[in-house]
C-alpha cells in the first residue's frame, strides 16, 4: 500500500511586476505573503474568478494579502501578476 502523500504543489512563478512590488515589502509583509502563495500553491482553486479573464483574485482578510494570478492548463504552474501585503 502506498503511504498516504500531501498534495501536490504546482511550480510558483512570479512576474516582473509582482517581483517589483515583491522588493518593497518588510520581512513581515514578505512573511504574510508567503504563506498566501503556498496556500495558492497547494489548492489554486481558492482564489475568485476576475470575470472574462483568466486571472483569479485571491484575498486572505486575516493576513491582509492579496494575490492576483492564473494557472497553466495543467495546474502545474501558477503565475503571480500582482501582490499585495
Amino acid at each position: 500500500m502506498s503511504p498516504d502523500h500531501a498534495p501536490r504543489r504546482s511550480q510558483v512563478v512570479l512576474v516582473e511586476p509582482a517581483l517589483s512590488q515583491l522588493a518593497k515589502l518588510t520581512a513581515s509583509e514578505t512573511h504574510r505573503l508567503d504563506r498566501a502563495i503556498v496556500a495558492i500553491s497547494v489548492s489554486p482553486e481558492l482564489g475568485t474568478p476576475v470575470p472574462d479573464t483568466l486571472l483569479r483574485d485571491y484575498v486572505d482578510d486575516v493576513d491582509g494579502v492579496r494575490v492576483i494570478y492564473y494557472v497553466t492548463a495543467l495546474r502545474q504552474i501558477t503565475i503571480v501578476a500582482y501582490v499585495e501585503a
